[in-house]
């Protein structure tokens, strides 16, 4: 049977999160086929050498494609170049659905003139098809999705597929992309990194969210407190905060922001609008802070806590401290 494909992303040399989650779904499809998994890992000289840790996480092939052009990422030529192993003939390719993914998938799938489920949260693998649960009226329906195109293209939501090691000793292969990735059309100039210090959302296995009401962006540090409590955290915002200019909007989270699957969410301070839900309701676990015992959040919340922010927070950060000395 044919093998399943799996796209490691990377940034500056060195493996995403995301790349480990999309390998260790490929691992899935791949074990109730009894096939490999193969990854494809695109960057500049030197990016081979994460190509152990993909092995780490269940991929048997690591198929490494070193060249400048893909120092950064190349939307034409890393579609060129996946769209290129698939056509060898693959049955499935799995993709993060981070910003990067959701980017390249469509155009993988075009070129290669099939559809795809994108955002998917899980799914079962048939014989000759993958039925997907895919979020969808604002995550409020969980749609099945069955793929029984070939290849099978999906992208799976950042966190809802928990790394998992399946050790191989990965046989590393190099290849060339199709086409000169330097000479792509589209070429990056700059790139602008937001402050340092934190987990990026899609990344954190904890996001410690507020909302309106903490009243002003100076009361964001009782949120930035308990992150910081936490170690692991990333900080997270509600539209109206961002709209406000409280926070930055890379810290937006929801329909119109980012959509997030922590181990574990913390909303400090919001009510639970349907389009912020929609971004983080599939969350392993949700707390909830808040003063109003009828706000939506504690519909989907698995611990509320009816209280003031401003009393709460600080007594869950120290609370939080203790509990990790």
């Amino acid at each position: 049977m044919a093998n399943v494909l799996a796209f490691a992303e990377s940034r500056g040399g060195t493996l995403r999160k995301s790349a480990l989650e999309a390998v260790t779904a490929a691992r899935r499809i791949a074990d109730a086929r009894g096939v490999e998994v193969h990854a494809v890992l695109a960057g500049a000289a030197g990016i081979a050498a994460q190509a152990e840790q993909l092995g780490k996480f269940g991929a048997d092939v690591v198929l490494v494609a070193e060249h400048e052009g893909f120092a950064h990422y190349n939307p034409e030529a890393t579609a060129a170049l996946v769209a290129d192993r698939l056509s060898s003939g693959y049955a499935a390719a799995v993709f993060p659905a981070t910003a990067q993914g959701r980017d390249l998938a469509p155009r993988v799938a075009a070129r290669c003139g099939v559809g795809m489920a994108s955002d998917v949260t899980g799914f079962e693998v048939e014989p000759d098809a993958i039925v997907c649960s895919h979020p969808v009226n604002i995550g409020k329906v969980i749609a099945s999705l069955r793929v029984t195109g070939t290849p099978a293209i999906i992208s799976v939501r950042p966190s809802a597929f928990t790394p998992a090691e399946s050790p191989r000793q990965a046989r590393v292969e190099s290849v060339s992309a199709p086409a000169d990735p330097s000479a792509s059309r589209v070429k990056v100039v700059e790139l602008r990194e937001g402050a340092g210090g934190r987990l990026d959302l899609g990344e954190a296995p904890v996001i410690v969210a507020g909302g309106r009401g903490l009243k002003s962006a100076e009361n964001f540090k009782l949120v930035e407190d308990l992150a910081d409590a936490f170690g692991n955290a990333a900080v997270g915002a509600t539209r109206a905060v961002t709209d406000e200019g409280w926070r930055p909007h890379t810290e937006q989270i929801g329909q119109t922001g980012r959509t997030v699957s922590p181990q574990l969410y913390v909303a400090v301070g919001i009510s639970g609008a349907i389009q912020h839900l929609a971004g983080m309701r599939t969350s392993r676990t949700i707390v909830a802070i808040n003063k109003d015992k009828d706000a939506p959040i504690f519909r989907i919340a698995d611990y509320g806590i009816v209280g003031d922010v401003f009393k709460v927070g600080p007594a869950l950060t120290e609370a939080v401290k203790k509990a990790k000395q």
